[in-house]
């Protein structure tokens, strides 16, 4: 990965859940950059280089997808389906967060090649030490492959 380049790529649509998980990252040190898309179509076209998105350097990759499952456009579910089948993108780790404790969006998430499924906590104190913790894992503690 480039000098620079984002570590992190949340796509959340909803404000209040994006606002906490940037200060959890933040907070927690363990992001160089963070890039927010708001639904399911914007982050595919991130991912996949399209649209707004069709110059982003080949060599920026994120080294973790924060990816919601209920998304307006495209479902994130659909879009862990869409990066898990494309030869370029299916090694993206990708955590699922999600207010859903539904066993079949998890048996889905996973089926599909999710890395983690994480249900956000209601409580706005447990989601932030969630998503710091998630942080340090992907960011800090895991060794990603190295292609």
């Amino acid at each position: 990965m480039t000098r620079g380049a984002p570590t992190v790529l949340l796509v959340e649509d909803n404000p209040t859940d994006m606002e906490l998980t940037l200060l959890a990252l933040e907070s927690g040190r363990c992001a160089n950059h963070i890039d927010v898309v708001r639904d399911g179509a914007e982050a595919l076209d991130y991912l996949f280089r399209r649209g707004a998105y069709l110059d982003r350097p080949d060599d920026d990759e994120p080294r973790v997808v924060l990816l919601d499952i209920k998304l307006p456009l495209v479902s994130g579910i659909d879009v862990l389906a869409q990066l898990k089948e494309n030869d370029e993108t299916q090694h993206l780790p990708v955590v699922m967060l999600t207010s859903s404790a539904e066993d079949r969006d998890l048996a889905e998430c996973y089926k599909l090649g999710a890395n983690s499924y994480i249900v956000k906590p209601v409580d706005v104190d447990s989601f932030f030490d969630a998503m710091k913790q998630v942080g340090l894992y992907w960011l800090v503690l895991n060794r990603p492959e190295t292609g």
